[in-house]
């Protein structure tokens, strides 16, 4: 069996899936890929199921040895420098790394995450029905906590495909959509023209249980408790300090704060790549148009097989080019007969 070195990583690096699913009721926090198209497509480029467990790399380099065998792999998500041996890797292509041979990732640019899926997917032991790191719980396999220098990824060795690369719609721009509520009405409308009409940050002690908003105050009606309810993925609750805080995977199932508003489904992984510090507005839509949106990223999702692409190799003779003519014909300044 061949497997995957972490040869050095960054924090904020761990292995994730498509998360648990059905168990929130139970209190059982769901986890997962914050950028759900990132991993599907990664894990499309290697066969593997689209939301198989890969490794969600943060913001900071890494670098993955090969041992035991030659070891089938794919980028996506943020664009970051990647190199094996000198030779670059390209985003959302699928490369093999030979025995021995390292993968080097540099920091992520334009993004906060990047998903590196194995052909084969990783082993492990699924905890409630997923590989799924969540630190705070202990839950998640083959390491329930971030990755870590000498960690070993088990999978099976490379089958010899033939390398692809994936053709993505352009990501969207503008505003991250939100749908008003559950408790708008904890707030009063200009509270919430506040909300919509400034521009926010990530501050940078964000994490995978919520983003930290920073941006103006925004107050309360009645006080910040409520009876505790249900979250999801983008709820945008405001504590006592009227700071928002977005709810991300690792959150709780529940709380206690007003939730102003909800980050659409659609724009949840756009939204959790923003890097911190860099600014962004948010825009109300009504739910017809957040359904939409939900089951457009959802046909892009089944859609990725039929974006894939074979990849052309083109062989470079230096020393065939070294005695080529590549400017064309010469000609003399001082010379009008070489000017035709």
């Amino acid at each position: 069996m061949s497997k995957l070195v972490v040869a050095s990583i960054g924090p904020a690096s761990s292995v994730q899936d498509g998360g648990r699913q059905g168990s929130q009721r139970y209190g059982l926090t769901p986890s997962g890929a914050v950028d759900r198209l990132a991993l599907a497509a990664a894990n499309t480029l290697v066969g593997n199921a689209s939301l198989a467990a890969g490794v969600e790399i943060g913001p900071f380099g890494a670098a993955f040895t090969a041992r035991g065998g030659a070891v089938r792999i794919a980028l996506a998500g943020a664009s970051r420098n990647a190199d094996i041996a000198g030779r670059v890797v390209a985003i959302d292509t699928s490369t093999t790394l030979a025995d021995g041979e390292t993968l080097t990732l540099g920091f992520a640019r334009g993004g906060a995450f990047s998903y590196l899926a194995i052909e084969g997917g990783i082993a492990g032991e699924p905890m409630f029905g997923s590989l799924a790191v969540n630190a705070r719980a202990g839950l998640g396999s083959p390491y329930p906590r971030p990755l870590q220098a000498g960690d070993e990824l088990q999978t099976v060795a490379a089958g010899g495909a033939a390398e692809q690369r994936i053709e993505l719609p352009a990501a969207e721009k503008g505003p991250i959509r939100v749908v008003l509520g559950p408790q708008d009405d904890e707030f009063s409308d200009d509270a919430k023209k506040l909300f919509l009409g400034s521009e926010w940050k990530i501050s940078a002690t964000s994490d995978r249980m919520g983003y930290r908003l920073e941006g103006p105050v925004i107050r309360h009606l009645h006080g910040h408790n409520i009876v505790s309810d249900g979250t999801v993925n983008g709820s945008i609750q405001v504590p006592g300090n009227g700071a928002p805080i977005v709810l991300m995977p690792d959150r709780g199932t529940s709380g206690g704060y007003p939730k102003i508003a909800t980050v659409i489904s659609a724009d949840f992984g756009r939204f959790a790549q923003i890097p911190p510090g860099t600014g962004f507005r948010f825009k109300a839509v009504g739910m017809a148009g957040a359904e939409a949106e939900a089951r457009r990223f959802a046909t892009l999702l089944h859609s990725l097989p039929d974006r894939l692409r074979g990849i052309e190799n083109f062989d470079l003779n230096i020393e065939a080019l070294q005695h080529a003519n590549v400017a064309g014909h010469a000609v003399s300044a001082v010379d009008a007969a070489t000017w035709q």
